[in-house]
């Protein structure tokens, strides 16, 4: 029998033969002892759906070898479908476990969000009753607006929430117009960092270092909380908190707290003592451009 398709229904899986039908011996012609080959198809297709009818998610390969607990895949291209925001997912090879559904890919894989955030790692498991997706490997996350690394993730699969284990660098643009020459802001922690696109939210946690490479200008804390201004891909604010230090030339200053806001371009940092100081004529981007009352 030459099977040719997929599709899943009701939370069983059912073969659909479309060619090729030949007679089936009966069953006392086959051996007790013969094993189940395993089956191979051209064409993968597998598709699951809501509670109300409608399509969740869809997985496509270009072959697929069936046994009775997986289904391995080559070439995986699914499909995520979210009210907010959908998203691809893309890799050479993948295994579906026909138990539980979860799905492990591995080498080159990329997910590619519906706004253009890109996510790429060697191998990732895709938990489908939570919706969820995780990884051990190192992660390369890039958007417009710049590119973060770390090692570790866990997240939805479009990418709208994920948490970045350790070793995390994130190089921000600063500059508002994204065509122009970069102006960044890099930032290291140990981690986790944490992310939210839909609040445009991220926080970074354990031994933070900020740096504007253009200036050299560094600031250090134990956490910080930075917002995004969506549309003109700016840092809207940004609190620093737990021993922060500020290093600007051969000055630094100390704080329990820092905050800065992009609207007006200032930074005060408060404690014991409290510190507020002006940059003068020194010019720098970001949340380093003004600090001031």
């Amino acid at each position: 029998m030459n099977i040719k398709t997929l599709v899943l229904a009701m939370g069983m899986v059912v073969w659909v033969a479309t060619a090729g039908f030949a007679a089936e011996a009966p069953v006392s012609e086959i051996p007790a002892a013969q094993e189940v080959p395993t089956q191979q198809l051209e064409g993968f297709n597998l598709n699951g759906y809501t509670s109300t009818g409608k399509k969740a998610w869809e997985i496509n390969g270009d072959k697929a070898d069936i046994s009775d607990e997986k289904i391995d895949v080559t070439n995986v291209n699914a499909n995520f479908y979210d009210p907010k925001q959908n998203a691809n997912l893309k890799s050479r090879t993948g295994t579906i476990d026909k138990v539980n559904g979860d799905l492990h890919l591995q080498d080159d894989v990329v997910i590619t969000a519906e706004r253009g955030t890109t996510m790429t790692t060697d191998s990732l498991d895709w938990k489908r009753s939570q919706d969820l997706v995780t990884t051990d490997d190192p992660v390369r996350i890039e958007d417009e607006q710049g590119t973060v690394t770390g090692v570790g993730l866990k997240g939805h699969p479009n990418l709208k929430t994920a948490q970045l284990n350790e070793d995390i660098k994130a190089v921000i643009n600063t500059n508002k117009d994204l065509k122009a020459p970069a102006q960044t802001v890099e930032i290291t922690c140990d981690g986790p960092m944490e992310m939210d696109q839909g609040r445009m939210y991220a926080v970074f946690n354990k031994n933070v270092v900020a740096m504007e490479p253009a200036s050299g200008r560094k600031l250090y804390a134990d956490k910080m909380e930075v917002w995004f201004d969506d549309k003109n891909k700016k840092i809207k604010k940004v609190i620093c908190s737990g021993n922060v230090k500020v290093i600007q030339g051969n000055n630094a200053s100390y704080a329990d707290e820092m905050v800065y806001t992009g609207s007006d371009e200032k930074l005060i940092m408060t404690g014991r003592p409290k510190l507020v100081f002006d940059t003068g004529g020194e010019s720098g981007t970001g949340m380093f451009q003004k600090v001031g009352n």
